[in-house]
């Protein structure tokens, strides 16, 4: 004989129950790896410049930094600024240098975020307009070079783009197009290095460089004595008139006070140089390139002082959420004390943590009173179990076969309870259960002495 139990949860549905609360577990962390903390990739592809300009030279210092943190900076080079932006849009480079002046807050100050996938991090450099000559008079302004030859630089580059567009506000102008214009005007396709030996060379009569001082075309016309860097009188209307401008002065001697070059303040239009990345570049990724531009940008040049670069002022692409939150508040805490694939494996780790935090931290309050629950249903499902052998034995007459059982279903209900570790609260309901187990042990014994005759039991 033996008393039914009562209902508990089926081995199988156990089973079911913890497997989707592993598999929850397994997709929640899934999602976070997957889309909300990637690892970042190992490699980054930059589209620099010219190969002896400032934006090359500017991108293996980059890549130095880089590939110290274990990232490995693949450079290409370009014509410059304009094509940057062309490789930027076409999602074949992550990041590149891009005049300003060429970016969608340049052309519409209104522009909403949404209408590039392309973010700055910050301006890195002031790019002046350098227009060296050797003879020509340019203060009061570039209608001078009329009729002369001029290098602006390659066309479909920054610099001729800015070049062509300052050169027509002076009435400079190239009909239709082409290279040679009615009144003699010629633009030579020439840039950096080859630009200036053809000055030098006199084969042209002026050269228009727009680039950071460190550039070695520029340094090396600051340096020769013989090419007159123009000074404009009209840095500041046109500074006015186009916003991407904003004029700089070079100071007397700053270049070489031993030889008072320049001679005297030179007054120069310059636009800035935007360190542009895709919108899905990887926040640490991001990070890591704010942080390799301020080791690279934040030394002073002959138009700027210390730490003026970075900056995340005038840029022309909206800037970024990193960006943002790296001039807010500096550093990521934890790369500021880890390297940084530790500090990144850290950050993953912990946003794996919040996903199962949000399940345990719930399910460990939960669990106190769910083991009470399960200890109490043991404890009564014993009772019950008890409560039906006394019934049963009040109400009739149990043969021996029926009491050996009634009697090996006792034993191994005190085994249970002897064996089964309960808590110290526990301990007054585990003993009654006891007692009430010698207590239907004795009704048996009972019975069986008086011959099996069925009889009264007092309650519990």
């Amino acid at each position: 004989m033996k008393a039914p139990a009562l209902p508990t949860l089926p081995t199988g549905r156990r089973l079911l129950y913890w497997l989707a609360l592993i598999a929850a577990l397994t997709a929640g962390i899934w999602v976070v790896v997957r889309y909300v903390s990637p690892t970042p990739p190992r490699t980054l592809v930059m589209s620099t410049g010219v190969a002896d300009g400032a934006y090359h030279r500017f991108g293996q210092r980059y890549q130095d930094i880089l590939r110290a943190n274990g990232i490995a900076l693949e450079l290409r080079p370009s014509s410059g600024g304009v094509e940057n932006l062309q490789r930027l849009n076409e999602g074949s480079v992550s990041v590149a240098f891009v005049q300003g002046g060429t970016g969608v807050l340049a052309l519409d100050p209104d522009a909403s975020p949404d209408s590039t996938p392309l973010r700055s991090l910050a301006t890195v450099s002031f790019e002046p307009v350098w227009i060296f000559t050797h003879t020509l008079d340019l203060s009061k302004g570039l209608g001078a070079l009329a009729g002369k030859r001029i290098a602006v630089g390659v066309p479909g580059s920054g610099n001729y783009q800015v070049a062509v567009q300052l050169l027509s506000i002076y009435g400079v102008v190239v009909a239709d197009g082409q290279r040679n214009a009615p009144d003699g005007t010629t633009f030579v396709s020439a840039g950096g290095m080859a630009a200036v030996d053809m000055l030098d060379s006199h084969q042209i009569d002026a050269v228009i460089v727009i680039a950071a001082p460190q550039a070695p075309a520029v340094q090396r016309l600051l340096s020769d004595g013989a090419a007159r860097l123009a000074s404009l009188d009209h840095v500041e209307g046109l500074s006015r008139r186009f916003p991407f401008f904003q004029p700089v002065i070079l100071k007397r001697g700053s270049v070489d006070p031993k030889r008072d070059l320049p001679p005297r303040d030179v007054e120069l239009l310059a636009t800035t140089a935007n360190l542009v990345v895709r919108d899905e570049l990887h926040p640490a990724l991001a990070y890591l390139l704010l942080e390799a531009a301020r080791q690279v940008h934040r030394q002073p040049s002959l138009i700027n002082r210390p730490d003026e670069f970075p900056s995340p002022r005038a840029t022309d692409f909206p800037l970024s959420t990193e960006a943002e939150r790296y001039f807010k508040n500096g550093r990521p805490f934890l790369q500021s004390y880890l390297p940084f694939w530790a500090a990144n494996y850290v950050q993953r780790l912990l946003l794996l943590l919040v996903p199962l935090a949000a399940i345990l931290v719930p399910l460990a309050r939960l669990l106190p009173g769910l083991l009470n629950w399960r200890r109490q249903s043991r404890l009564y499902r014993r009772y019950g179990e008890l409560k039906f052998l006394e019934q049963d034995l009040a109400s009739r007459k149990l043969d021996a076969e029926e009491r050996r059982e009634a009697l090996a279903q006792l034993d191994r209900i005190e085994g249970e309870i002897v064996h089964t570790k309960f808590p110290l609260d526990f301990t007054d309901r585990v003993y009654t259960l006891r007692q009430h187990v010698d207590y239907v042990r004795a009704q048996l014994n009972r019975q069986a002495e008086s011959g099996g005759t069925p009889g009264k039991t007092a309650g519990r």
